[in-house]
């Protein structure tokens, strides 16, 4: 799994990376799967959070959250992620 964290209007301070990589680490059972993911963190009045997933099997997804504050836009991105890769993992299986 590919991941890239990129911060827009702001400096991406080394905690701040290291709190989004700990909360990427939820969804370590789904590392087979994914091939690349990029967490996009943007500052403008308010924070903005969006991750683009790409599945091995040709699936993408894209997911948006906002907050005031970084830590709880991350909170809320990688509760969403968890769900949408837990979905994915249930459709796989139901084909199957």
């Amino acid at each position: 799994m590919n991941i890239d964290i990129k911060a827009v209007h702001f400096t991406l301070r080394d905690d701040a990376k290291e709190y989004v990589e700990r909360k990427i680490d939820r969804i370590h059972n789904a590392e087979n799967m994914i091939v690349d993911l990029r967490v996009t963190l943007t500052k403008d009045k308010d924070f903005t959070a969006e991750a683009t997933v790409n599945f091995r099997w040709g699936v993408s997804v894209h997911i948006k959250e906002h907050d005031f504050e970084l830590n709880p836009a991350i909170d809320k991105l990688m509760d969403k992620l968890e769900q949408k890769v837990v979905k994915e993992k249930e459709k796989v299986k139901e084909k199957r």
